[in-house]
Protein backbone atom coordinates (compact mmCIF):
# COMPACT_ATOMS: atom_id res chain seq x y z
CA UNK A 1 0.00 0.00 0.00
CA UNK A 2 2.78 2.55 0.67
CA UNK A 3 4.44 1.72 -3.17
CA UNK A 4 0.67 2.60 -4.16
CA UNK A 5 0.83 6.23 -1.95
CA UNK A 6 4.34 6.85 -3.33
CA UNK A 7 3.63 6.24 -6.57
CA UNK A 8 0.50 8.88 -6.53
CA UNK A 9 2.53 10.75 -4.92
CA UNK A 10 4.97 10.99 -7.53
CA UNK A 11 2.42 10.79 -10.61
CA UNK A 12 0.84 14.01 -9.16
CA UNK A 13 3.84 16.49 -8.42
CA UNK A 14 4.51 15.11 -11.99
CA UNK A 15 1.29 16.99 -14.04
CA UNK A 16 3.50 18.67 -16.42
CA UNK A 17 5.69 16.45 -16.93
CA UNK A 18 5.62 12.88 -19.34
CA UNK A 19 6.18 9.64 -17.24
CA UNK A 20 7.30 6.76 -18.77
CA UNK A 21 5.32 3.61 -18.47
CA UNK A 22 5.69 -0.32 -19.90
CA UNK A 23 2.42 -1.41 -20.98
CA UNK A 24 1.74 -4.92 -18.85
CA UNK A 25 -1.52 -6.12 -20.31
CA UNK A 26 -4.73 -4.34 -21.89
CA UNK A 27 -8.25 -4.51 -19.80
CA UNK A 28 -10.61 -2.62 -22.34
CA UNK A 29 -10.50 0.13 -24.88
CA UNK A 30 -9.66 2.69 -22.76
CA UNK A 31 -8.05 1.18 -19.73
CA UNK A 32 -4.39 -1.21 -19.68
CA UNK A 33 -2.01 -1.91 -17.02
CA UNK A 34 1.19 -0.89 -16.77
CA UNK A 35 4.32 -0.60 -15.15
CA UNK A 36 5.51 2.68 -13.67
CA UNK A 37 9.00 3.35 -11.59
CA UNK A 38 8.62 5.49 -8.60
CA UNK A 39 12.51 4.83 -7.42
CA UNK A 40 15.47 3.16 -9.01
CA UNK A 41 15.14 -0.37 -9.25
CA UNK A 42 11.32 0.00 -7.65
CA UNK A 43 8.52 -0.14 -10.07
CA UNK A 44 4.22 -0.53 -9.36
CA UNK A 45 1.90 -1.79 -11.71
CA UNK A 46 -1.31 0.52 -11.80
CA UNK A 47 -4.15 0.93 -14.42
CA UNK A 48 -4.14 3.40 -16.81
CA UNK A 49 -7.35 5.16 -18.24
CA UNK A 50 -7.50 7.17 -21.01
CA UNK A 51 -8.50 10.79 -20.15
CA UNK A 52 -11.45 12.67 -22.26
CA UNK A 53 -12.53 9.18 -24.13
CA UNK A 54 -14.90 7.09 -23.68
CA UNK A 55 -14.85 3.42 -25.27
CA UNK A 56 -17.86 1.15 -25.70
CA UNK A 57 -18.04 -1.63 -22.50
CA UNK A 58 -17.54 -5.29 -22.97
CA UNK A 59 -20.43 -6.02 -21.64
CA UNK A 60 -22.10 -3.80 -23.54
CA UNK A 61 -25.80 -3.20 -23.21
CA UNK A 62 -26.38 -4.66 -27.17
CA UNK A 63 -24.38 -6.52 -29.56
CA UNK A 64 -23.12 -3.77 -31.60
CA UNK A 65 -21.82 -2.18 -28.85
CA UNK A 66 -20.14 -5.35 -27.45
CA UNK A 67 -18.34 -6.09 -31.34
CA UNK A 68 -17.08 -2.15 -31.09
CA UNK A 69 -16.04 -2.94 -27.58
CA UNK A 70 -13.70 -5.88 -29.09
CA UNK A 71 -12.13 -4.08 -31.77
CA UNK A 72 -11.17 -1.09 -29.59
CA UNK A 73 -9.61 -3.57 -27.12
CA UNK A 74 -7.99 -5.47 -30.02
CA UNK A 75 -6.75 -2.04 -31.25
CA UNK A 76 -5.44 -1.30 -28.38
CA UNK A 77 -3.75 -4.49 -27.92
CA UNK A 78 -2.02 -4.09 -31.36
CA UNK A 79 -0.55 -0.71 -30.76
CA UNK A 80 0.06 -1.20 -27.36
CA UNK A 81 1.55 -4.77 -27.24
CA UNK A 82 3.27 -5.92 -23.79
CA UNK A 83 6.51 -4.24 -23.32
CA UNK A 84 5.65 -0.68 -25.36
CA UNK A 85 7.05 2.25 -23.78
CA UNK A 86 4.67 5.07 -23.47
CA UNK A 87 4.78 8.04 -21.75
CA UNK A 88 1.73 9.46 -19.71
CA UNK A 89 1.26 12.81 -19.82
CA UNK A 90 -1.74 15.01 -17.91
CA UNK A 91 -1.97 12.14 -15.02
CA UNK A 92 -5.31 12.77 -13.26
CA UNK A 93 -6.22 10.96 -9.72
CA UNK A 94 -8.98 8.10 -10.42
CA UNK A 95 -12.31 7.30 -9.24
CA UNK A 96 -10.80 3.81 -8.41
CA UNK A 97 -8.08 3.08 -6.20
CA UNK A 98 -4.94 2.05 -7.83
CA UNK A 99 -6.19 3.41 -11.32
CA UNK A 100 -5.20 6.86 -13.04
CA UNK A 101 -6.24 8.68 -15.98
CA UNK A 102 -3.69 9.77 -18.08
CA UNK A 103 -3.41 10.76 -21.92
CA UNK A 104 -1.35 8.60 -23.05
CA UNK A 105 1.54 9.02 -25.95
CA UNK A 106 2.68 6.00 -28.11
CA UNK A 107 6.04 5.71 -29.58
CA UNK A 108 5.45 7.09 -32.80
CA UNK A 109 4.59 10.27 -30.99
CA UNK A 110 0.72 10.03 -31.48
CA UNK A 111 -2.15 10.32 -28.71
CA UNK A 112 -3.77 6.70 -28.15
CA UNK A 113 -7.27 8.79 -27.41
CA UNK A 114 -6.99 10.40 -30.61
CA UNK A 115 -6.46 8.06 -32.48
CA UNK A 116 -8.97 5.55 -31.01
CA UNK A 117 -11.46 8.70 -31.90
CA UNK A 118 -10.15 9.04 -35.16
CA UNK A 119 -11.38 5.25 -36.02
CA UNK A 120 -14.57 5.17 -34.75
CA UNK A 121 -13.75 3.02 -31.96
CA UNK A 122 -13.81 5.86 -29.27
CA UNK A 123 -15.44 9.37 -28.27
CA UNK A 124 -14.21 12.38 -26.75
CA UNK A 125 -15.24 12.43 -22.99
CA UNK A 126 -15.37 15.38 -20.52
CA UNK A 127 -17.19 13.77 -17.14
CA UNK A 128 -20.95 13.70 -16.94
CA UNK A 129 -23.49 11.34 -18.25
CA UNK A 130 -22.13 9.11 -21.14
CA UNK A 131 -23.93 8.45 -23.78
CA UNK A 132 -24.88 4.84 -25.10
CA UNK A 133 -23.30 3.05 -27.93
CA UNK A 134 -26.68 0.84 -29.22
CA UNK A 135 -28.96 2.75 -31.75
CA UNK A 136 -32.48 2.17 -30.35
Amino acid sequence: MNRLFGLLFFLWTMPLCAVPAVVDYVLDGDTFAAAVNVAPDISITVRVRLINVDTPELSGECTAEIELANQAKQMVKNLLPSGTVVDLQNIKDDKYLGRIDANVIMPDGRDLGNVLVQKGLARKYSGGKRYGWCKN
